[in-house]
């Protein structure tokens, strides 16, 4: 299980699997979030039209599974 800390320090890494993840996520958007568990979220939000209740829940999901 992968936490917020874990993330930002290995966001390089993780950000092809952030876009396999959620494809629809720009490279721009990607690298904005810079590993913040929070922004992550917020881009999702936005670009899918999702709740931020919902888009933090599969922020948390996706990285409980990482």
């Amino acid at each position: 299980t992968m936490n917020s800390d874990q993330l930002k320090g290995q966001w390089k890494e993780m950000t092809g699997k952030v876009k396999e993840q959620w494809g629809d996520l720009t490279d721009d958007e990607i690298t904005e979030a810079a590993g913040e568990r929070e922004q992550l979220a917020g881009k999702i939000q936005n670009r899918y039209g999702k709740t931020r209740e919902e888009a933090l829940r599969e922020v948390d999901e996706w990285l409980a599974a990482s």
